[in-house]
């Protein structure tokens, strides 16, 4: 007798259901509800009436295969591309276009508003337009096709079906550029002919992995990399890496725009696409592209936004939010090669840029000295440990020069009394702090997973005026938000950005900004009336904020120390902790801050 397996689900596995879809996921699958159970199907449109197989069912929900549209959405339409649904790039040619930037507008929205905890109408307030596309086909510039062996023993390019790493076969793609077909079809026959075979993944044995295709949409320069399973010795360009690699660039170069052929070796057995051997075996190093009216070089192992036009667009936002008037010093975390460093530097005082590839970073230097910009300086690292050791390092340095500044400023001080009658104003006398140490924006790029916590600490130390956050995820975006609100910044505006139409990716850029009382105000002063045993108990608010990073560890903002004062009557200008605008909101502060400021007033005799 067969064992009896018992289980809490409402459906089964193959289970056929009729549902209408009333919702959207993050992946831009439809949702939908029979009898209170939730069902996940990948293509279903939302206002669509369908027929759905559950394929894995949960206790309280289920993914279910689409298979019939019984009544269609007014928001469905036909996939252009007649793998759609077997491919795993393109989750949303179903759905109108329209319709997508709405789901992608909701989607940030509703990830800032869930996952960062902000307030669902102060949101609503901040957040402009969606930034879509003109054209939402052929826009990107780079292609990766894998190369496989078809059911008939031939070669074969394609995409990998959605999570899994089988060779959907395709000879043309409607959001790459006309000219992967054509280039595709030679590197194919090439290896038909001559009888090249494809790379196999489970044994690990033949010769071509990938096709990596580039263009330059400005510049209309074309690069092809080949990626190959090659074991031989080369040196430089006098080997052959393939068979009758002559007469294959021959054909190649026969292609409009055509500028570099190269191959990159890689005989892992990874996922990781390219290797970082890379040989150029015909043309140029690199291919050409402008951006932000900047003239960028690529080479194939560059990172360079996939979608230029929107790119560029997505940059002069940012630029836009960061409010450069030609004199602010930036930062730049995550840069790549300089993409948005070098369009801030046309603008800025001064650039810092930080980038964990090396290859990378010598772009960026290059780039920069393409374009004439001798205002931007790159650092290789990771962003987590390059900003804060050289916070650290500057910091020691600032602290090392304080007391001889302390000097010269009591110096200057009896100076000026003498000639001014015993008066000054309060801003005569100043220190001076290290424009990188204290940056007036910084500007993060990121990978997926967002910011890491050490970059982020170090950022709220440095106290930029603004900080710029550009995502891809906008996940990993609200959790960072929340972070740095609590840590004294207010967000003041919102915008994503459609880089990627037909998929689910979407971009963010926010704007933040200190969240701070006023710094300056006029008063008059008499040296000789002031009490110095006074004057030595009040501690300033860097004082505070260093005795408690000191001993508590974390870092506390203006706006935190001005809050606890108030809580004990110690009475500060009227707009001293209130918001710049209206419509700002600010951030709590939390407990365990309140008890280390208190603490710090209690070590320098204020409570």
């Amino acid at each position: 007798m067969g064992k009896i397996i018992k289980t809490d689900c409402k459906y089964q596995k193959d289970d056929l259901l009729t549902v209408e879809i009333t919702d959207i996921g993050n992946d831009g699958e439809g949702i939908g509800k029979v009898d209170g159970y939730t069902l996940f199907i990948k293509d279903a449109v939302i206002g669509d009436k369908v027929s759905a197989k559950i394929m894995k069912a949960k206790k309280k929900y289920a993914y279910a295969h689409l298979e019939k549209v019984l009544e269609p959405s007014v928001h469905r339409r036909e996939a252009r591309c007649p793998i759609a649904r077997q491919c795993g790039g393109c989750q949303l040619q179903n759905m109108t276009y329209e319709r997508q930037l709405e789901f992608k507008q909701n989607k940030v929205r509703n990830n800032i508003v869930r996952l960062g905890g902000f307030d669902e109408s102060f949101i609503d307030g901040i957040m402009e337009p969606i930034i879509g596309m003109e054209e939402p086909w052929r826009y990107r510039n780079k292609a990766q096709y894998p190369i496989g062996t078809g059911k008939n023993g031939k070669p074969v390019a394609g995409y990998y079906a959605g999570r899994t790493h089988s060779i959907i076969p395709v000879d043309d793609c409607f959001i790459g550029v006309e000219e992967n077909k054509e280039i595709l079809s030679v590197v194919l026959a090439h290896m038909e002919k001559h009888g090249i075979a494809a790379y196999d993944e489970a044994t690990g044995k033949g010769l071509v992995r990938h096709v990596l295709i580039r263009k330059g949409f400005t510049s209309g320069q074309i690069m092809v990399c080949l990626v190959i399973n090659y074991r031989g010795k080369a040196v430089g360009n006098s080997n052959e890496f393939i068979a009758a690699q002559n007469e294959l660039v021959k054909k190649l170069r026969n292609i409009n725009g055509m500028t570099s052929i190269s191959v990159s070796i890689n005989t892992d057995k990874t996922n990781v696409i390219m290797g970082t051997e890379i040989h150029t075996i015909w043309g140029k190093d690199t291919i050409a592209d402008t951006l932000c009216g900047l003239e960028f070089e690529i080479s194939p192992l560059s990172f360079y936004q996939v979608n230029p036009k929107q790119a560029q667009r997505l940059y002069e936002q940012a630029i836009t939010y960061a409010g450069l008037t030609g004199n602010e010093t930036v930062w730049d975390l995550y840069c790549g090669i300089g993409t948005i460093s070098l369009a801030m530097a046309k603008t800025a005082g001064k650039v810092y840029g930080v980038e964990i590839i090396p290859d990378a970073i010598e772009d960026a230097k290059r780039n920069a000295k393409r374009n004439g910009l001798d205002n931007a300086e790159f650092f290789c690292g990771k962003a987590e440990e390059v900003l804060p050791e050289f916070y650290q390092s500057e910091s020691k340095k600032a602290k090392q020069n304080a007391s001889g500044e302390v000097k010269e400023s009591i110096e200057a001080k009896e100076i000026m009394d003498s000639e001014a009658g015993g008066t000054v104003g309060a801003g005569a006398v100043s220190g001076k702090i290290s424009s990188a140490l204290h940056p007036d924006v910084i500007v993060v790029d990121p990978p997926r997973k967002g910011c890491d916590e050490k970059c982020l600490e170090t950022m709220l130390k440095m106290s930029p005026d603004r900080i710029v956050y550009v995502s891809c995820d906008s996940a990993t975006l609200a959790r960072d938000l929340r972070i740095l609100a609590d840590g004294g910044y207010a967000l003041n505006k919102i915008r994503a950005c459609d880089m990627f139409s037909w998929s689910g990716h979407v971009e963010t850029v926010v704007l933040l900004s200190q969240q701070k009382p006023d710094d300056h105000i006029e008063i008059e002063i008499n040296l000789d009336e002031i009490d110095a045993t006074c004057a030595e108990s009040k501690a300033t608010y860097k004082e505070i904020e260093e005795w408690v990073q000191e001993h508590y560890g974390f870092h506390v903002t203006n706006l935190n120390i001005a809050q606890v004062k108030q809580k004990h009557g110690i009475i500060e200008r009227e707009n001293y902790n209130k918001p710049k605008s209206e419509n700002s909101r600010q951030p709590g502060c939390p407990e365990e801050k309140v008890k280390a400021i208190e603490e710090a007033l209690k070590h320098f005799q204020m409570i």
